[in-house]
């Protein structure tokens, strides 16, 4: 009997073939995320357009579920307005990859954590308030596996 791999066949496919990697160019917003207990760190940088996120990239050092999870909310938020990004949530990011193992979701909260910061960087860069409530996820010294 074969053994029952943790990841979905969508992590797999995003983890060994990541969509927008890379740096954007004079970025309107970077966020920068990271847990230095497992030491999933993820840089996201954005291009905004009219409230569009017309372009996003990511940059993941981390375990295949961080990088699957990075790629997966570029793909989710690209050509999105901010306010439809804002909707996108861990659990709404694991989803869309098929599931992920309990020990592997903190991954897709640094996922959504990375997207937030960015846009607190770009609304910080226009010199606005931010219109949303942000707040870092913390590992409390858990172990990731």
């Amino acid at each position: 009997m074969a053994e029952q791999l943790p990841y979905s066949e969508k992590v797999m496919d995003h983890f060994f073939n990541p969509r927008n990697v890379g740096e954007i160019i004079n970025p309107d917003g970077v966020g920068v995320v990271g847990n230095p207990v497992c030491g999933d760190v993820m840089k996201m940088f954005l291009k905004i357009e009219n409230d569009i996120i017309v372009d996003v990239k990511f940059k993941t050092f981390g375990c295949g579920a961080a990088v699957a999870t990075s790629s997966m909310v570029t793909e989710m938020v690209k050509g999105k307005s901010i306010k439809e990004a804002l909707t996108i949530t861990n659990l709404a990011v694991a989803e869309a990859l098929g599931g992920l193992p309990p020990k592997k979701m903190h991954c897709s909260v640094l996922a959504e954590e990375a997207l937030r910061s960015a846009l607190v960087d770009y609304y910080t860069k226009k010199g606005v308030s931010v219109p949303f409530e942000y707040k870092k996820h913390t590992h409390d010294g858990e172990l990731c596996l």
